[in-house]
């Protein structure tokens, strides 16, 4: 069952209340008293939509496997929380949640027990609830429906910015205090404004890490260092992105030589060698990954399956929703999942998530960091404009080059389309050079 964005959006708004009202009456129980468990000040829990929308877009496909199903909502649902508590932790220095306590835990922003509740929610969203949203979304006048999202949207927006910049206030005005205590009085006075502490005060309820004693321990200045991408930061993630997707496709190109005898492009993007896939891959089990580098090889390569399969399925569904066309396909392979992975390529992702931990990461990460500070810095954004550019050029061509075949060849649309842009895209990237960079690429009706 695929949904269309209307509803995608009303899916987002209604899960998100949903959430918010479970929240605050779990957190009622506990405290025998009301908490506004949103980041936002109003009732809603984003993180909640969020996971709703991914499952509607994502897990409808394997709706015919309940198995699977659950599986998918573990997976994606332990992503989103996961990737929410580190963004969290990245902007404001401090963890929101800690599961540290449970057991099955994953560095504290994941446990076991709500991973579990994350594959029962697939389950509910896929074979009940969704469907009904749907028709009950559909009984709403169009305009009407419109109107009101445009209206949620907006107030969304401004509640947003209005709760980071009060979080990001209070941290603010507390490093003024650990580094000039005189000026409390001045402090006192620009925090008066009413609207600023009634957020600031029911943000500190709700989620204690953000009261004054914690964030002013975080609040001590840090030293500047000159060594490039120290650490797992930005441009050390980018780098490895830029050298993944470079040696991906390179190990692609030659596995297929070997497997098949074939020399074929296996690169994602028209100008390079580049393969976004693996690229992303590299980074993203990187950023996870990186906070249990220590932990056993087993470990690892469970994590790195999970992860790559779940990944690799993500990125199947949405090019094909994207683009239009599918880039890979296993259908032929054993213990495949629609195609979209396979079992055997899902341990390939475990045993190159440990070699790359193990061995790859600490060498590239080491060489990375040799680069000096403002040459690695120029470099590195130089290479994200252009692969920005890349990027959009590829999805160009691509849209382009489905056009034409659902259109009946160059010939056919080539006639209809008369302007500078299609010309470029029809002389620059004509079918027989966009079958040879994509020759496994199937378009789908």
């Amino acid at each position: 069952m695929t949904f269309t964005f209307y509803e995608l959006v009303w899916f987002y708004f209604i899960y998100s209340l949903t959430g918010w009202c479970a929240e605050v009456c779990v957190a009622a129980a506990r405290k025998k008293k009301f908490i506004n468990r949103g980041f936002v000040s109003g009732p809603l829990c984003p993180i909640y939509g969020t996971g709703a929308v991914v499952f509607a877009v994502f897990l409808p496909e394997l709706r015919e496997n309940p198995f699977f199903l659950f599986l998918g909502g573990v997976i994606l649902g332990s992503f989103i929380e996961f990737a929410t508590g580190v963004l969290l932790e990245k902007a404001f220095h401090k963890k929101w949640w800690d599961y540290s306590g449970i057991r099955f835990n994953f560095d504290g922003y994941i446990c076991l027990p709500y991973s579990l509740l994350w594959g029962g929610f697939a389950l509910l969203l896929t074979y009940l609830t969704n469907p009904l949203l749907s028709w009950l979304v559909g009984r709403i006048p169009r305009l009407l429906g419109v109107i009101l999202l445009w209206v949620l949207a907006v107030l969304l927006a401004v509640d947003m910015l209005g709760s980071t910049m009060t979080v990001l206030g209070m941290k603010k005005k507390l490093e003024q205090i650990s580094q000039l205590t005189e000026g409390m009085e001045q402090l006192s006075g620009q925090l008066e404004n009413a609207i600023s502490m009634r957020v600031a005060r029911r943000m500190e309820k709700a989620f204690p890490v953000l009261n004054t004693k914690a964030l002013k321990e975080q609040a001590k200045p840090k030293e500047k260092s000159d060594v490039f991408a120290q650490g797992c930061c930005f441009y050390k993630l980018m780098s490895l992105f830029f050298i993944g997707a470079f040696l991906g496709d390179i190990t692609e190109t030659i596995f297929c030589f070997v497997t098949a005898g074939v020399l074929m492009s296996r690169s994602s993007v028209v100008y390079g060698p580049f393969s976004i896939v693996w690229g992303l891959g590299c980074a993203l089990l990187t950023a996870i990954l990186y906070r249990i580098k220590s932990k056993s090889d087993s470990y690892i390569f469970v994590a790195g399956t999970l992860l790559g399969g779940a990944y690799e399925y993500v990125c199947s569904v949405f090019t094909e929703l994207v683009f239009g066309t599918v880039f890979w396909d296993y259908s032929g392979f054993a213990f495949n999942l629609g195609g979209r992975i396979n079992l055997l390529y899902c341990f390939f992702w475990g045993i190159a998530a440990v070699v790359w931990m193990k061995f790859l990461y600490p060498f590239l990460s080491r060489w990375i960091e040799k680069l000096p500070l403002k040459v690695g810095t120029v470099l590195c954004n130089v290479m994200i404009v252009f692969m920005i550019f890349n990027c959009l050029i590829s999805a160009a061509a691509l849209s382009r080059y489905e056009q034409r075949q659902t259109a009946g060849g160059e010939e056919a649309i080539q006639a209809e389309d008369q302007n500078s842009y299609y010309e470029f895209l029809d002389t620059h990237f004509p079918d027989e050079r966009m079958e040879r960079i994509y020759p496994n690429a199937k378009i789908v009706n």
